[in-house]
């Protein structure tokens, strides 16, 4: 995988367009069909590397040509791990049966990273698997247990690689006729392909002679979804390590890991059944896919730990998986309380921070008939001109995702997504006393970002701490939601705004936990500023809210 700078450099270098063709809206509707019911796949990815227990490309050594850097294991070494690859245990069925039992839907394999090694049996080179001790195609193994099985399959291929001799140099134009030679014979050997996840690295079409690729790749694979990540946008958008902003116009997959390394590590931190319920969720309710990644061992086994998770998981899916496959997100846009998803006439409601009260959310233009709890027990549902309110007892509330379904006298499908009062802190410039490790995903307007799965954090042993946020303009506000992350840390606080050089105090309070709210009388001020007095380990923040007051 690459770094997030990179995947705005592809952004910015991707054109609008693509190597379609003349297909309609409509053939493109069919073709996508499947890939935007199915909502979660699994994303592997295995190689040599995996020796060595660090990251898959990355950590090779030697010159990155296009990137810069270098990686901690040298070259003489890495490029010949695969010498004494030798994974026995490594069996396609049991991956497919893993990812099945997940309640995936497609699986998508690294064929090939950037750092050049294949994992399939190509002809035009002699770095692959079929020249390890191992000697067998693992692609075409995995690609045989996925037909079998009725799994989709997907092909990773990165475009830039580290270890050809011609890869951007004056002979470039030799690495292309073997990146297209190699992509025919992954779009021709291994039967139906179902996706193509390209890792470009932020290159321009022309660096790939893209128009060219693609339009092969489609002429042999007429079926086929192509990610955005070759310098064109074809069919969707893959942000990375983070969830996708709620997006209707253009499908989106968010590609994560289960772990925090993309390939294993021994004792790498593994997210949590709440962490991975919560993404899954979340993609689904801003109507994106979940690409959810592991990296097997040098057994070939997906580790044991992991799989436990996937297949708890595929527990929860069980139960509550009609209100993620085959829905849309929406209609209410996500926020601090959860998401919500849609299907015919039915709303789903994934309440994932509850705050300790009832969630209210805005006005929906249609009437709600019934309700109904999806894990048992009573729900209350009221709708009025102010909005719905949604309360369920804290005996019924589950710990991870509380799923009420509420059917509506219409189609839910045609309703506008919905938004509630907009925060005035959003977007705006915000600073603080202290940044975990001045790390700038650790950053002041993590907490003002408008996104829930983004923080402010401080560093470990911090006992008081102020976040402060400029408004732009003087504006009357009187509502305050603030959504602590992790334990509640905080002991003792007071929101304050400022008045000439003074600091005032508008309220005061404890603890504050998970979308905790507070209403009081309108204040209008520029800046506002959460002022942290007390707390037990360096406080953390979600999100920090201000809304204005009613005219």
């Amino acid at each position: 995988m690459f770094r997030r700078v990179a995947c705005v450099l592809a952004v910015v270098l991707m054109v609008v367009g693509s190597a379609r063709g003349a297909e309609t809206a409509a053939e493109r509707e069919t073709r996508m069909a499947w890939w935007n019911e199915a909502r979660f796949a699994l994303f592997v990815h295995w190689g040599p590397v995996c020796l060595k227990g660090t990251e898959i490309g990355w950590s090779r050594g030697g010159e990155r040509r296009g990137t810069g850097g270098t990686g901690e294991v040298p070259l003489a070494v890495y490029d010949n791990l695969y010498k004494e690859f030798n994974p026995t245990k490594f069996d396609a069925k049991e991956w497919v049966s893993v990812a099945k039992a997940a309640g995936m839907k497609y699986l998508v394999f690294t064929t090939k990273h950037h750092d050049g090694f294949c994992e399939f049996d190509s002809k035009l080179t002699d770095y692959k698997v079929t020249n390890s001790p191992f000697k067998r195609d693992v692609v075409k193994e995995l690609a045989d247990a996925c037909h079998e099985a009725g799994m989709k399959l997907g092909f990773y291929y990165s475009p830039p690689d580290w270890h050809h001799a011609d890869y951007r140099t004056e002979r470039h134009a030799k690495y292309l006729e073997y990146f297209h030679g190699q992509l025919r014979e992954l779009c021709t050997n291994y039967g139906q392909v179902d996706i193509l996840w390209f890792d470009g690295l932020g290159g321009s079409p022309k660096d790939w002679d893209a128009q060219k690729l693609v339009a092969m790749i489609r002429e042999l694979q007429p079926k086929i979804i192509i990610n955005n990540r070759v310098g064109l946008a074809e069919d969707h958008d893959t942000p990375e390590q983070e969830i996708g902003k709620f997006q209707y116009g253009r499908p989106w997959e968010s590609c994560i890991t289960i772990c925090n390394q993309w390939a294993w590590k021994p004792n790498d931190g593994m997210k949590s059944l709440q962490q991975c319920i919560g993404t899954l969720v979340r993609c689904a309710g801003g109507d994106g896919n979940l690409l959810f990644n592991v990296g097997p061992m040098p057994t070939g086994e997906i580790e044991p730990r992991q799989v436990t998770r996937l297949k708890e998981m595929g527990q929860w899916l069980a139960k509550y998986g009609e209100s993620i496959y085959g829905t849309r997100g929406g209609p209410w846009r996500p926020g601090n309380w959860g998401v919500s998803t849609r299907k015919g006439d039915l709303v789903y409601v994934h309440v994932l921070n509850w705050g300790g009260k009832a969630v209210k959310l805005p006005a929906m233009p249609k009437k709600i008939v019934s309700s109904r709890l999806m894990s048992g027990g009573a729900v209350q549902v009221k709708q009025d001109d102010e909005g719905v309110t949604i309360d369920v007892a804290e005996g019924d509330r589950q710990p991870i995702d509380t799923v009420v379904e509420l059917k509506l006298d219409g189609s839910a499908m045609d309703i506008t997504p919905i938004s509630g009062p907009a925060s005035l802190s959003t977007g705006k410039k915000a600073t603080a006393s202290n940044v975990f490790q001045n790390q700038s995903q650790h950053a002041a307007g993590k907490a003002v970002d408008g996104d829930s799965d983004t923080r402010w954090a401080t560093d470990a042993g911090t006992s008081a701490a102020w976040l402060e946020v400029d408004l732009r303009n003087e504006v009357a506000f009187n509502r305050v939601v603030i959504d602590e992350a992790l334990e509640q840390r905080v002991q003792q606080f007071e929101l304050q705004y400022k008045d000439g050089e003074a600091w005032k105090t508008i309220l005061n309070g404890t603890t504050i936990g998970a979308n905790w709210e507070r209403e009081f009388e309108p204040v209008t001020a520029r800046v506002v500023r959460l002022n942290i007095l007390k707390a037990t380990e360096g406080p953390t923040i979600w999100e920090f809210a201000v809304y204005p007051a009613k005219k």
